[in-house]
C-alpha cells in the first residue's frame, strides 16, 4: 500500500503536469494556434490565432532587433487578402505587432501572414484554425 507522502505527492506531480501537457497539445489552448514563421536575416516572426464570439483574434510579430523601418504586411485568409498596411519597428526591441479581428467563417480557416522590410528581408508564418 501507498503512504499517505507517496499518494500527496503523486497528487501534486499530477495536477503540476497537465497544464503544461494541454498547453502543448492544443497550441496553448482549445481554440488557439501559435507558431514560429520563417524569416531571413536574423529576424523572427510568430503568428497567434485564437476564436472569440465569432471572430478570429489575429496577432503577427516580427523582431528584426532594428527599430525605426517600414514593413508591408499582408494577412490572408484562405486565399483572399483580409489586410494590406505598413508597420514600423519599434524601440526597444526592434519589433512591431499586428493585431487584426477578422470573421470566423464556417470550416478551417487557414491564416497567411507575410511581412516585406528593409532591403527585402521577408518573413512568412502560416497556420489553420480548426472548425
Amino acid at each position: 500500500m501507498f503512504s499517505p507522502t507517496q499518494i500527496s505527492l503523486a497528487a501534486i506531480a499530477a495536477v503540476a503536469l497537465t497544464p503544461a501537457a494541454a498547453s502543448a497539445r492544443h497550441g496553448g489552448g482549445d481554440n488557439g494556434v501559435r507558431v514560429t514563421g520563417s524569416c531571413g536575416s536574423g529576424a523572427t516572426s510568430k503568428l497567434k490565432l485564437k476564436k472569440d464570439d465569432g471572430v478570429i483574434e489575429v496577432e503577427f510579430e516580427v523582431d528584426q532587433n532594428r527599430a525605426g523601418k517600414r514593413w508591408r504586411v499582408t494577412l490572408v485568409r484562405d486565399g483572399n487578402v483580409v489586410y494590406r498596411g505598413h508597420r514600423t519597428t519599434t524601440a526597444p526591441s526592434g519589433s512591431f505587432s499586428l493585431e487584426r479581428r477578422i470573421r470566423n467563417l464556417a470550416g478551417a480557416d487557414r491564416i497567411t501572414a507575410r511581412g516585406v522590410g528593409p532591403g527585402g528581408v521577408t518573413c512568412t508564418a502560416a497556420a489553420t484554425l480548426s472548425a
